[in-house]
């Protein structure tokens, strides 16, 4: 126990501490900036089973804020070169690297069988895909932002503790990218090794525990603030993220994304449309209306828009989170 033994010396660790950190199974989905430091400390700290998933590739412009990852891995799918350097870190932990986008459906099954869950995908649709499934499971969630200079990260659902939509009921008109908005690695280290000591408090059962605590980081200004939301109210009503597969033939499908954009549509009965025209679209109100862009944003915006008119039976479908 050598590896473990300046852990072990924690009064929070100990012997049963170490051996629950190598029972516990954690659902990493991202192997980007934020997860490479949490995947880091995971197999450092002996978490015994990681499931890891990915769908992207080892680009150059990676590497400055993913340091888990060399020259000789561009091109690489992320979560097979990541389960590599992993491995030789730490070859007494199971790392399973799965290269595929999470959905709706592919979530509830890896989250059904995970101890905790670690957001790090740095999308709309998949933080909120990633709460719904942990809601229904009662499943801990570690969810984390970062850009440019900024972030936060807190622990949500679980069993009494409020989703991810209780704190954030809505999305921001816009929402900027790492590659839009730009982003110093120091910042996603330092919120992805947060998830990371978020993950380990939980598994170890940590008194007080740091579920329902939010910790925001303005790093520009070295600035830590944070506050905790144990009564957040869950909404009344919640747009739900569908799979493709979850398509019905009666289903009204709306894309939103330009045929440049996206030459073959979500749906082949689906109508093309902008989001500044959304209320002119004239829909059958008792048939579910689904709402198809590439993050998730353009059709919460347009799915906002028809609920302030009446809509109600709506569903978003997020082409990025589900190609």
């Amino acid at each position: 126990m050598t590896r473990y033994q300046r852990q072990m010396i924690l009064p929070e660790v100990g012997q049963d501490g170490q051996k629950r950190l190598a029972k516990a199974h954690v659902l990493v989905v991202g192997a980007g900036g934020l997860g490479c430091p949490a995947l880091q400390y995971l197999t450092g700290a002996g978490v015994g089973r990681i499931t890891l998933i990915d769908p992207d590739h080892v680009e150059e412009s990676n590497l400055h804020r993913q340091p888990l990852y060399r020259m000789s891995d561009l091109g690489q799918p992320k979560a097979l070169a990541a389960r590599v350097h992993l491995f030789a870190a730490n070859p007494d932990i199971e790392v399973e690297a799965r290269v595929q986008a999470i959905h709706p459906d592919l979530a509830e099954d890896l989250v059904s069988i995970a101890d905790v869950v670690i957001d790090a995908a740095d999308s709309f649709a998949v933080s909120y895909i990633l709460s719904d499934a942990c809601q229904h499971a009662r499943v801990p969630l570690v969810s984390a932002s970062a850009l440019g200079q900024t972030g936060y990260v807190g622990g949500f659902c679980g069993d009494k503790t409020p989703s991810l939509r209780a704190v954030f009921s809505d999305l921001p008109e816009r929402g900027g990218t790492c590659a839009s908005a730009g982003v110093l690695g120091p910042v996603v280290g330092m919120i992805g090794a947060l998830q990371a000591q978020i993950t380990l408090q939980i598994i170890l059962q940590q008194d007080p525990s740091p579920m329902g605590r939010m910790v925001t980081l303005d790093l520009k200004a070295l600035q830590f603030g944070g506050f905790t939301f144990h009564k957040a109210p869950e909404p009344e009503t919640a747009l739900p993220f569908l799979s493709r597969d979850a398509l019905r033939p009666e289903d009204q499908v709306v894309e939103l994304r330009s045929s440049s954009e996206a030459p073959e549509s979500a749906s082949a009965s689906a109508q093309r449309m902008k989001v500044e025209d959304i209320e002119t679209y004239r829909s059958d109100t008792d048939r579910r209306m689904v709402l198809c862009c590439t993050s998730g944003l353009r059709a919460w915006r347009a799915a906002s828009r028809l609920r302030a008119i009446g809509h109600r039976n709506l569903a978003l479908l997020a082409m990025s989170a589900c190609e």
